[in-house]
């Protein structure tokens, strides 16, 4: 893990760098909104994947940087949208873009994001970086409607939810380390093999996030218990319900279908959930992905950045925050 670390502070100025330099380039008026949520920071997760994936299969060039910030720029676009579907008032211990600029500015800076993002893409040339980004975008708003049309309802199964994972976070992921493979020229097998380990990896990741959602504030940062307030049934929520009494389980149906929720009731379900182990059971779930992404990874070269994508799948189940 200290290897990945490390890697993670050497490449980080350049893709931070990078992502200076595609803001520059999109139109003044969006600058701001778009330097707002890239400030906020991030753990710039998909960019540091496109780079050792491309790296791993023997792409050397820097300019690799800038093709992998570009589902940055996506996933930025996508939380600039989400945060004013859900009246958030932050992000990343920051205030949300749209509390600052006004609702329509935030909404088409994202758009302005996105277009800038398909400008960088297409400058390589290659019409499968392009359909690979076009399929992750479509994808990533796919998941995104899955999970509004999933907002409040307990009859959504665990089906339900992959395909929205699968749409919502894995996608990205996925298309991350594809890009990187496309990038460095691969054949077929690896750069199938590439897309299979982000899959998996981003499936996992949403996982462990949603295990992450009931621990406390004190450790993550964030409110504890969010999905329960907004109407997520994510799997650690699903096991605890599953563990309630009938009568328990219509008290908590009515509530959570109507948004009646409160802060001390999310705060009492999260220390329930906690104390049953729903969250370390959730975990331990999201180890079946990881498993299938490092299987994946052992068809790819014996090369360091194969190390360190597997401590990646590391980092992702013990996460604390």
């Amino acid at each position: 893990m200290i290897q990945l670390k490390a890697r993670l502070a050497l490449e980080l100025p350049g893709i931070n760098r990078a992502l200076n330099k595609a803001v520059d380039t999109l139109p003044e008026p969006v600058r701001p909104v778009a330097r707002h949520i890239f400030d906020a920071g991030g753990k710039r997760l998909r960019p540091l994947l496109t780079v050792l994936t491309a790296r791993l299969l023997g792409h050397e060039a820097k300019s690799i940087q800038d093709l992998a910030i570009t589902l940055e720029m996506l996933h930025a676009a996508t939380l600039l949208h989400d945060d004013v579907l859900d009246n958030a008032v932050s992000r990343r211990g920051k205030p949300a873009a749209h509390t600052l600029f006004d609702v329509s500015s935030v909404i088409l800076a994202g758009d302005a994001l996105l277009a800038g993002a398909n400008a960088l893409v297409a400058n390589y040339g290659d019409t499968r970086l392009t359909r690979c980004f076009s399929e992750a975008t479509s994808r990533t708003a796919a998941g995104e409607i899955l999970e509004i049309a999933a907002q409040r309802r307990v009859d959504s199964s665990s089906a339900d939810y992959e395909d929205m994972v699968r749409g919502k976070t894995a996608w990205l992921i996925r298309a991350a380390c594809e890009m990187g493979a496309l990038a460095a020229g691969a054949d077929d097998a690896a750069v199938a093999a590439a897309a299979a380990y982000g899959e998996n990896l981003g499936m996992a990741f949403q996982m462990v996030d949603d295990a992450l959602d009931f621990a406390p504030e004190s450790v993550t940062g964030k409110p504890t218990g969010g999905d329960v307030r907004e109407g997520k049934l994510t799997p650690p929520l699903r096991l605890y319900r599953d563990s309630l009494s009938t009568a328990e389980r219509s008290a908590f149906d009515a509530a959570f279908c109507a948004g009646l929720m409160t802060e001390t009731d999310a705060a009492s379900i999260a220390e329930s959930i906690r104390q049953a182990g729903h969250d370390d059971a959730v975990r331990r779930q999201a180890d079946e992905f990881l498993d299938a992404a490092r299987q994946a990874l052992e068809t790819l070269p014996d090369r360091p950045e194969r190390e360190l994508m597997r401590q990646m799948a590391d980092y992702v189940r013990d996460r604390k925050k």
